[in-house]
């Protein structure tokens, strides 16, 4: 097994270095932020019960447990860095089980001595390990800023523990699915799912009379997020669920060992779909092959898209009775959109989220032309009339469709919840302006992407989403952590034109232009000279 556990730390080095360091930086931040935004029990108090107030904005936050800067730390960070350590384990399952089959990798270590169980079990103790440091960093991270040891390693165990959780499930869904991408497909869409029923539970739950507590539904035991918010770091510092989250990634793990032993090697017990005796008249250019494969995981961004741009128009319709509740609801999202008034700040928050989907839909297209490559299959299309500039053109253009789809679906939803509840028609510019914003923004992430794909393809995957992980950070938390004005404007996301008490603000507008045209441009020249790298 160490030969194993060796080749696949050579492998996963950088990725997981990424994701780990990424964990890191956002629990130190989140203390930085809570002790420099948030320094005074009223200051907490006073957005705990905002939230708690607040259904909507619940759902993607933490669990309230308290107003001490622990509880409040765990209330802003556990549940982000839970989804960090979540896909972490979910791309290192899949990679190494059925990832390494599609290769053909899997076949070849299969015949040594090695056979099929004893890979698996290494990519097991792989993603165990994996997790544990992200654990114990994580801790180390919070226990030199100040923070109480136990809380700390209660609050990092939470998010490993929750990555273990995944990990099963990602094994699992490799011996479920016939390709690599149905099974992350597959795992992402559970993760967000337990993600959004953590949020129902706590929203179901029941507040304490201060509003700083709130004791969750049942719901919340339903969903690893959920298990990691029960133990409550540096309050009730409950390791019970942990333990639940361990034992399930375990049970998970051993079954799927179970059903790999129930199959062939290449099969699968979900079978792709037939496809058709002869092709459409749609599949008659390479353009329109790369729109078949990658339309069904465009559509789940776009219906993403489509749910975001909703919420951004129905909260804006009751922002001011919020704020005349509680203005701390008003001082967060302004703080975090930096925009005047509160609807204005409501809606820019939610297509910042927008944004990030777009982004998302780009990055996955760009990168499936480096797995098409890695896989052989590109060759066949490269040997008939078709030239490299070409076949890597077609999958910037449908990444650039993709971007459009997203924000299109975001700001049609916007328009119609104005509509829906009788907002004032200037939201109107204000959603066309920050859609198109972030429609600018997102389009960053495709040119840097396919111009990482031309010089460093192998880093294709990891830079891609490793430019996303740090946008989010530094624009959606770098104003709530504290981070200075420059940090958080290197995100495209942040620098996106905004209306800010009515006027209309570029921002980082020409900036972002520049730079797809240069990126797209560069990727698009300098792709002429290069030769495929079809290694995985």
């Amino acid at each position: 097994m160490i030969p194993l556990l060796r080749q696949r730390l050579r492998r996963d080095w950088l990725q997981l270095s990424l994701w780990i360091l990424g964990a890191v930086l956002l629990a130190y931040a989140g203390y930085g932020g809570v002790t420099q935004s948030y320094g005074t029990v009223a200051d907490r108090q006073e957005v705990l019960a905002a939230v708690a107030a607040n259904p909507v904005i619940l759902m993607f936050r933490g669990l309230p447990s308290g107003d001490s800067v622990g509880a409040f730390l765990a209330f802003e960070d556990l549940p982000w860095l839970a989804m960090l350590a979540a896909l972490m384990s979910t791309f290192l399952a899949v990679r190494h089980t059925r990832g390494d089959e599609e290769a053909g990798r899997g076949e070849l270590v299969a015949s040594t001595a090695a056979g099929r169980v004893l890979p698996t079990l290494a990519t097991i103790v792989h993603g165990l390990v994996a997790n544990a440091v992200l654990a114990l960093l994580t801790a180390v991270s919070l226990i030199a800023a100040g923070m109480d040891a136990v809380g700390s390693l209660l609050l990092g165990g939470a998010a490993g523990a929750t990555g273990v959780a995944v990990l099963g499930i990602g094994l699992v869904a490799a011996q479920l699915m016939r390709t690599s991408r149905g099974a992350n497909a597959l795992t992402v869409w559970l993760v967000v799912a337990t993600f959004l029923i953590r949020g129902i539970g706590n929203v179901a739950g029941t507040p304490s009379d201060d509003l700083t507590r709130i004791e969750s539904s049942w719901l919340v035991w339903l969903s690893p997020f959920g298990w990691a918010e029960q133990v409550r770091p540096y309050d009730a510092d409950d390791p019970l669920p942990l333990l639940l989250a361990l034992g399930v990634g375990l049970v998970l793990s051993a079954a799927a060992i179970a059903l790999q032993s129930m199959r062939d090697m290449g099969a699968s017990f979900i079978p792709e779909r037939n496809g058709r005796p002869t092709a459409s008249a749609a599949l008659s250019s390479p353009h329109a092959l790369v729109w078949r494969l990658s339309w069904g995981a465009i559509l789940g961004w776009v219906i993403g898209g489509a749910l975001t741009g909703i919420l951004a128009t129905t909260l804006g319709g009751l922002a001011g009775r919020i704020a005349g509740e509680n203005p701390a609801v008003a001082q967060i999202l302004e703080k975090i959109a930096r925009a005047g008034a509160l609807d204005e700040a409501m809606i820019t928050v939610f297509f910042t989220m927008l944004g990030i989907l777009a982004a998302c839909a780009a990055v996955q297209t760009v990168v499936r032309a480096r797995q098409e490559e890695a896989h052989g299959t590109a060759e066949p299309v490269l040997a008939a009339a078709v030239g490299r500039v070409r076949w890597f053109a077609d999958y910037v253009i449908v990444a650039t469709v993709a971007v459009v789809l997203v924000v299109a679906a975001g700001m049609g939803t916007a328009y119609a919840g104005i509509a829906a509840n009788g907002g004032p028609s200037e939201l109107h510019r204000v959603v066309t302006v920050t859609g198109l914003g972030q429609l600018a923004a997102a389009s960053v992430f495709t040119a840097l992407t396919a111009l990482v794909f031309v010089i460093l393809p192998r880093a294709t995957l990891a830079a891609g989403w490793a430019m996303i992980g740090a946008a989010t950070i530094l624009g959606m938390f770098g104003p709530l952590f504290g981070m200075p004005e420059w940090a958080t404007d290197i995100s495209p996301i942040a620098v996106a034109p905004v209306v800010s008490h009515g006027d209309v603000d570029l921002r980082g507008l020409w900036w972002l232009l520049l730079a797809v045209v240069v990126a797209g441009t560069g990727a698009l020249t300098l792709m002429r000279r290069r030769e495929l790298a079809a290694d995985g």
